[in-house]
């Protein structure tokens, strides 16, 4: 994994999904310098289908952890380079974040 401008550069995951089963690579799930929790969130992410909706909310919502937690996991996953963010406005010109996985 090489470094631009303080962050990793991590490669594209490619995920074969089939029926109720997610084959994915390792990479993640050995890197050490993630947490357990970051590690399961992104499994959870890749095995998602392409349309879901990455907001923080609906990261919450499928999940036990609330919205402080998931945003703490996001932001550990983008720092490390798994993920990155884009901005968009919904119908109430609220900021909307959503999260594509590298």
């Amino acid at each position: 994994c090489t470094k631009r401008k303080d962050k990793p550069i991590v490669p594209v995951f490619r995920v074969e999904k089939v029926k109720d089963y997610t084959i994915m690579p390792n990479t993640h799930l050995r890197n050490r310098q993630l947490s357990l929790r970051a590690k399961g969130l992104l499994c959870q992410m890749l095995s998602l289908p392409p349309e879901w909706n990455f907001t923080l909310q609906g990261l919450a919502y499928i999940n036990k952890e609330g919205l402080d937690a998931i945003t703490t996991i996001i932001h550990e996953l983008e720092q490390a380079g798994y993920i990155t963010r884009n901005r968009i406005r919904n119908e109430s010109l609220r900021h909307t974040v959503l999260r594509k996985i590298q």
